[in-house]
């Protein structure tokens, strides 16, 4: 009797999750696994924690989503309030465990606890497979060591060149151990419902609407917007936390230029998983330094840190209305719209003078969509120390506002009669209060 391992993480599916069918053909009776670490609810980098309430619900959705199909394949998951590293191998010894799988991890830290695992387990035999992108590492046009220092140049080399289509779901897994046990959850039903719930069946449902609407034909068009549910494709969160697979979007993508329309904007959806997909490899690429103040330039930015002022941006308090509506939206939904974040990315580095790295770990807690690599991948970018090939992105918030909020209702919305201009700082350098003229 061979036992296996599946550790569950950011691909909270069944389709297009090679890593779970290739060790559930090698295996006659198989455990699964969800490890929630009470890290990432403790203060970290910047004080703050890694983990947020919006994204946690989500997570949670998606768990209690993944339980329910897995108990109809006569299946459990267990989740356990504990590190991978200390689980694994209690489970491992329990059980004589043979073979462990997971999806590739794309962030450092998910990377070191695989090998740290790898090497406190050598008995076990470790399946490992991309589940996050559209390509596997070998079937990029240059190696990941050679990875374009650009997206465009990225863009240009592969071409017309597409990934393999998206796995089906597996029709069956081997049955858990005797004495396996855990609670199964109702899953939800989110077909039309236009907010982000978590799990597969939210993900499908909403990948099915999409395409059976004329949306995708006129992306391109309200893909800058501040806000509103369908101009733009959010399927980000259902991306981030791996309930939808970025090649069963884009057979889906296909599909729809196939038998419907192929335009501008159907082509741009596929630049954004792109875009996606470089900085994927980007944080393979770049390991440490994707978290370095100096970027993958090493070229320390000219700002610091200054606690008042990164209190104000992280609140909304600022001296400028268009990037407290923004933030406010933030804090109160765990989203915020493409171009939002970019206006607050570069009055955070710009305006504000800070360290862009307090700005990626604030985004970190609070993205429902928080993906390790396209989040810090963008901050570096924002902040000149990254993959931009013209060394920073300052963005006139005057324009921005103007451009993108004429008529204030955005602003309105999220700060009704707080709009008003509040100064940046209110202490100087050694902590005395600021007196203005007339004070």
């Amino acid at each position: 009797m061979r036992r296996g391992l599946f550790l569950f993480s950011n691909n909270l599916r069944l389709h297009d999750n090679a890593a779970l069918r290739r060790i559930a053909s090698q295996v006659d009776e198989l455990l699964l696994v969800y490890c929630l670490d009470p890290e990432l609810f403790r203060p970290r980098f910047c004080q703050t924690p890694a983990l947020g309430s919006h994204r946690l619900k989500f997570i949670q959705e998606s768990l209690r989503d993944l339980q329910a199909q897995l108990a109809s394949m006569g299946q459990r998951l267990t989740i356990v309030e504990a590190s991978a590293g200390r689980t694994i191998p209690a489970l491992v010894e329990r059980y004589d465990v043979a073979v462990i799988a997971q999806a590739q991890a794309i962030g450092l830290d998910e990377r070191r606890q695989w090998q740290a695992l790898q090497q406190q387990l050598p008995d076990c035999r470790f399946i490992e497979a991309n589940n996050h992108c559209l390509f596997e590492v070998d079937e990029l046009p240059f190696s990941l060591g050679g990875l374009p220092e650009s997206f465009s140049k990225f863009r240009r080399k592969l071409g017309d060149q597409l990934p393999s289509p998206a796995l089906a779901a597996p029709a069956s897994l081997p049955p858990p151990p005797a004495g396996w046990r855990t609670e199964s959850h109702a899953g939800y039903s989110a077909a039309g419902e236009q907010r982000f719930i978590g799990g597969e069946t939210a993900a499908i449902a909403h990948l099915k609407n999409y395409f059976s609407t004329t949306l995708p034909t006129q992306y391109k068009a309200t893909r800058n917007a501040l806000w509103g549910w369908e101009t733009s494709t959010k399927f980000s969160a259902w991306l981030a936390n791996g309930c939808l697979s970025p090649r069963r979007l884009l057979d889906t993508l296909i599909d729809f230029e196939q038998s419907v329309q192929r335009n501008g904007s159907t082509e741009w959806i596929y630049v954004e998983l792109l875009w996606r997909e470089y900085f994927q490899f980007y944080a393979l690429r770049h390991g440490a330094d994707l978290f370095s103040f100096s970027g993958i330039k090493h070229q320390k930015p000219l700002t610091s840190f200054y606690p008042q002022r990164f209190r104000q941006w992280c609140e909304g308090t600022t001296p400028y209305p268009i990037v407290n509506a923004c933030m406010r939206e933030l804090n109160a939904s765990g989203y915020m719209s493409n171009r939002g974040r970019q206006i607050v990315a570069s009055c955070f580095v710009h305006e504000m003078g800070l360290d862009w790295r307090y700005g990626a770990a604030y985004f970190q807690r609070q993205l429902i969509d928080y993906d390790v690599a396209s989040n810090w991948g963008n901050w570096q970018y924002l902040a000149g120390v990254g993959a931009d090939p013209r060394g920073h992105r300052h963005f006139d918030l005057n324009k921005q506002t103007e451009q993108f909020d004429p008529d204030g209702e955005f602003r309105r919305h999220w700060l009704g009669e707080d709009a008003t201009a509040v100064e940046l700082d209110h202490i100087d350098i050694v902590d005395w209060p600021i007196l203005r003229e007339g004070q």
